[in-house]
């Protein structure tokens, strides 16, 4: 999957014409991580959304959206999504994020979950620029854990520079031990998931509603 598992890590960077000679590019990286996964994929990240987000005109761009589709139809493979809300979220994920969820069907053993994150915000915190959200870019699967800076829309990982961290401790395919970057990021997002700071996704047309707490 990835090129240089010597360290059991690796920096992947974006947009691809940036890296150097034998660089893995973020994308490649995530789905590579996504499509390495063999039981679960957790991802924790501020905005999810299929598009090339400031394009002009727009555009379609499902290439992790597809990748997580995949491996939840063809292997079965667990997606839990946790997505930040704030002033800033753009109403148009709702109906993206809605669309990956409608997949879950228990009955035919495909496992979709999405749910968002707010930070509540006091009136004063309120008045804070790009303060009170969850600014997470992660993702960890039962082999590989993913930290990177780019927001999961198609215009970060092609026309703007970000780097990332992969992990593999220990080696994909070992039994994962606590106390690894593996174990330990689980646990954080397992820990928001269930945290009061987490709620189902809206099903309303206008999700912002729930984001101005």
């Amino acid at each position: 999957m990835l090129t240089n598992w010597s360290l059991g890590s690796e920096h992947v960077s974006s947009p691809p014409p940036l890296c150097a000679s034998g660089r893995t590019a973020d994308l490649q990286a995530i789905l590579g991580t996504i499509q390495d996964a063999q039981s679960f994929v957790y991802i924790a990240v501020m905005n999810y959304l299929p598009t090339m987000e400031f394009s002009h005109p727009k555009k379609y761009w499902s290439s992790i959206d597809s990748a997580l589709r995949t491996v939840a139809y063809e292997r079965r493979v667990a997606v839990r999504l946790l997505v930040s809300c704030w002033a800033s979220t753009q109403p148009l994920m709702f109906p993206f994020l809605r669309s990956l969820a409608s997949l879950q069907d228990p009955r035919s053993k495909l496992d979709i979950q999405v749910r968002i994150f707010v930070v509540p915000s006091s009136p004063a915190q309120k008045k804070i620029p790009f303060a009170r959200v969850n600014h997470n870019k992660y993702m960890v699967t039962d082999r590989t854990a993913y930290i990177g800076t780019s927001n999961w829309s198609g215009d970060y990982f092609v026309n703007t520079a970000g780097v990332a961290l992969l992990v593999q401790q220990p080696p994909a395919g070992a039994p994962v031990s606590p106390g690894t970057v593996q174990a330990q990021l689980q646990q954080v997002f397992e820990r928001d998931w269930s945290s009061s700071y987490s709620s189902p996704l809206p099903q309303s047309r206008n999700g912002l509603d729930m984001c101005a707490v």
